[in-house]
């Protein structure tokens, strides 16, 4: 009998006597139980560090009591909704873009927005920002903005908000979702700013945590709008979109390169896309913006049988 049988058997009638069992004559390798997908899921999620855990879905009357109303000091050039003057150039403007995204919600889901643009300085943090003030003007509605572009955020700049803690602290498991939540002077908006700098943003957003905050921050809001890097130069765009119920483009009038803007507009799926806003024009082009957008909604939304 060779050395390696005997060591087997040895092995087996030791294990046996000590498990109360028979030797079966030939030892097999013990084979390790696979982990389950539940053990998977937990070991891949950012350390929470102690912050509580909220467990699931909460409601108004929780938001408005752990979250405190903060000092913000807006640009009064580029917060529309801020400055005192509900004529100002501009505010019409989203009016309109606010009655066709209800109008568009009636055909289709759409609370969750992720606001994207083909290059950086098109305007769509300009757009998002103004998007959550209009939708507020309404009696009773409540709008979260995100600053999601944690590659170069700007949104905390324009509202006169803190940075942080932000969506980053958020990711890495250093702050729970209400923590992470302004509450600032415009009533029914809420904001949560990018945080502090973190290396690789398009791994961290793709980790599964966003989906979770907005699950649990979702029946709250009315709105949810979330302001994104531009889709050419990284992924995040198109990763934050997964997440979302819709993509709405900004464009720049005269000049967006016209094949960049149809690069960026491949990166999301036909379905998910619901409008471009035409950004930067001045009067005379205004009917000329409006065509635009309408014809471009309507060849993007599904077909309703």
């Amino acid at each position: 009998m060779s050395r390696i049988h005997e060591a087997l058997k040895k092995a087996e009638q030791e294990r046996a006597s000590t498990q109360g069992g028979v030797p079966s004559g030939l030892a097999t390798a013990p084979v390790a139980e696979a982990p389950r997908y539940e053990e998977i899921e937990i070991a891949r999620r950012p350390p929470n560090l102690g912050m509580p855990d909220l467990g699931g879905p909460f409601s108004l009357e929780t938001l408005l009591a752990r979250c405190p109303q903060t000092a913000w000091n807006p640009d009064p050039q580029t917060m529309l909704f801020m400055n005192g003057n509900d004529s100002a150039k501009g505010t019409e403007e989203y009016r309109t873009l606010r009655s066709r995204l209800y109008h568009i919600r009636e055909k289709m889901p759409l609370k969750k927005l992720l606001v994207t643009s083909a290059l950086p300085k098109e305007g769509k943090s300009f757009t998002s920002a103004n998007l959550a003030q209009v939708m507020v003007r309404q009696h009773g509605r409540r709008a979260l903005l995100i600053d999601a572009d944690l590659r170069g955020p700007r949104l905390h700049q324009m509202l006169g908000a803190p940075q942080g803690p932000g969506l980053a602290e958020y990711l890495l498991g250093k702050a729970d979702e209400v923590s992470v939540i302004q509450r600032g002077p415009m009533e029914g908006l809420f904001f949560i700013a990018a945080g502090e700098s973190i290396e690789d943003p398009a791994e961290m957003v793709a980790s599964g945590r966003l989906k979770i905050l907005l699950q649990r921050v979702e029946p709250a809001f009315d709105w949810i709008i979330i302001d994104s890097p531009p889709a050419i130069p990284v992924s995040d765009a198109s990763v934050l979109a997964k997440a979302c119920d819709g993509v709405l483009m900004v464009v720049r009038s005269n000049a967006t390169p016209s094949d960049l803007a149809r690069k960026a507009r491949m990166e999301f799926p036909d379905q998910m896309l619901v409008g471009v806003v035409l950004n930067g024009t001045d009067r005379d082009e205004a009917e000329y913006a409006r065509y635009y957008y309408e014809s471009y909604e309507k060849k993007v939304l599904p077909t309703q049988s």
